[in-house]
């Protein structure tokens, strides 16, 4: 149990610097690996009209989003 807790708080704390530092950074300018514009870019081929700004999950799913 000693070991569990131990890493538990570690993991947390890690997870608590990570997330200040994507927190800190304007999202337009964060790039968190060397293919998210790559992604991007097919992901909008394939849903161009997605509204990804405020997702509604009735929306979604719809028969045309289907």
């Amino acid at each position: 149990p000693r070991v569990e807790l131990a890493w538990a708080m570690k993991a947390h704390q890690h997870a608590e610097v990570y997330f200040n530092l994507i927190s800190s950074v304007d999202p337009k300018f964060l790039n968190l690996t060397k293919v998210d514009d790559q992604i991007y870019s097919e992901f909008r081929k394939t849903f161009t009209d997605l509204k990804i700004d405020v997702l509604d999950p009735e929306e979604l799913k719809s028969e045309p989003a289907k």
